[in-house]
């Protein structure tokens, strides 16, 4: 069996257990999480979101968010020099 066939047959409750194991930095029992662990677990971790998850519930996933209107806000150009400077 390889990686690839471990993380399609990890199941959501296994998803969510070790997902919140690498957030408390403790597993269930209550044993630390090695830094070595925390890797490996990270790496399945987003291998079976990028499989099983919408792109908005993806580890890492940051909203683009959207235009509020066509124009600009601010439709001056900043000027980053005092005008006398260059002078």
């Amino acid at each position: 069996m390889n990686y690839q066939d471990i993380i399609k047959q990890l199941s959501p409750e296994i998803y969510q257990s070790m997902r919140r194991s690498v957030e408390l930095g403790r597993w269930p029992d209550g044993r630390p999480v090695t830094p070595e662990q925390r890797a490996h677990a990270m790496q399945a971790l987003i291998a079976w979101g990028e499989l099983h998850l919408p792109p908005e519930q993806r580890i890492g996933y940051i909203d683009k968010g959207s235009k509020a209107g066509d124009t600009c806000d601010d439709p001056e150009p900043l000027r980053w020099r005092d005008s006398q400077e260059g002078q």
